[in-house]
């Protein structure tokens, strides 16, 4: 995570970290990063700082975004040859690891230092009124690039935290080839949209439209904008994209996409304790011990917990992992909904029922 500089002793540099490191995989990918960083900044790549969207209350603002080094081709492409761009151009840039960046939200001017994958994802203490705002965000060298950040009213006691992979479009991201090709070689016009479930989404947002829409996935940040216009072209509601930092921590091989989950979830409980969440995910990976087990420490904040239930196709795609098949969670506490259906108008149907559509 960034960290504010507040005009004090900035982040240790790439070496320092690398050195403390436990993992020797950790250290390998530092080095691999930080000679990646070196050979882009020599032949004249460009820092590009890329906005992404936040939420946060009227006490605080969860800023997102991201600072890469880009070729000066890919910086002075259009919009629609950014749309046509493969997966695997989204891993291509180098991240520019502890970049410098101002961020400006109102009257606000912050200064911060990004973590060592160029990301920017740090709680900004400003008063802010409930609505939507823009946020502007320049690294060192870079044009300043903006987003809006959706401030949510204390009045306001339901939201949707919604998964991507399998739940919105279908990927069967946990099987290895599969997530490959989507990952690195197809576009997003070549991902396959859920059926019903933007139109459910859609439903939920007119029903309640200011509640926050957040959407919660293990995916990597090199494909937010992907994602996005993958979104936006499927008419889902806007909201801020949580994603994850790709490969090894400085004491894991792997990173943990359920840990991700489950912090995202605390954080959401501890800054917004008056809102109930619509849980939306999918019995492929681990969505309903991941809800199921947040609905026990923090039975105050679901409202609903919603599972798309795989087909039998997807679900051998998605290595056979489905929780439906004889993994059913059912120590959940009461008062809040368990829904599940393999379809949007299906959920739609129990939501209604639920007197939550």
């Amino acid at each position: 995570m960034a960290k504010n500089t507040g005009g004090g002793e900035l982040l240790p540099s790439v070496d320092q970290v690398t050195e403390r490191a436990i993992n020797v995989g950790y250290r390998f990918d530092q080095k691999l990063q930080r000679w990646r960083q070196g050979r882009a900044l020599q032949r004249g790549d460009i820092p590009t700082m890329l906005a992404f969207d936040g939420y946060g209350s009227p006490r605080y603002v969860r800023a997102l975004g991201r600072v890469l080094l880009k070729t000066r081709s890919l910086v002075a492409e259009t919009d629609d040859a950014a749309e046509s761009i493969r997966g695997w151009r989204s891993f291509s840039s180098v991240p520019y690891a502890f970049a410098h960046v101002n961020v400006w939200l109102g009257d606000h001017e912050f200064h911060f230092v990004a973590d060592k994958g160029g990301v920017i994802d740090v709680d900004l203490n400003v008063s802010m009124a409930p609505g939507v705002h823009t946020i502007y965000m320049q690294a060192e060298g870079s044009e300043v690039t903006e987003a809006t950040v959706t401030v949510v009213s204390d009045q306001q006691h339901l939201g949707v935290v919604c998964d991507v992979d399998d739940t919105v479009m279908v990927t069967a991201l946990p099987r290895p080839l599969l997530a490959a090709w989507n990952s690195f070689v197809a576009n997003e016009h070549a991902r396959t949209p859920t059926p019903g479930m933007s139109t459910m989404m859609d439903r939920l947002h007119r029903k309640h439209p200011h509640a926050p829409f957040l959407y919660l996935s293990t995916g990597a940040w090199n494909v937010a904008p992907t994602l996005r216009r993958f979104l936006t072209r499927n008419a889902y509601p806007a909201g801020a994209l949580l994603l994850t930092d790709w490969g090894p921590t400085t004491e894991r091989w792997f990173r943990s996409g359920s840990q991700h989950k489950v912090q995202n979830l605390q954080r959401l409980a501890r800054n917004f304790p008056h809102v109930k969440w619509i849980l939306i995910g999918d019995d492929g990976q681990h969505d309903p011990q991941i809800y199921s087990g947040f609905a026990q420490r923090h039975p105050e904040s679901v409202a609903a917990i919603v599972i798309r239930n795989l087909s039998p196709a997807e679900a051998v795609l998605a290595s056979g992992a489905r929780v439906s098949d004889g993994h059913r969670v059912t120590s959940v506490p009461e008062g809040f909904v368990w829904i599940e259906a393999n379809d949007g108008a299906s959920i739609s149907d129990q939501l209604r029922d639920a007197g939550l559509l």
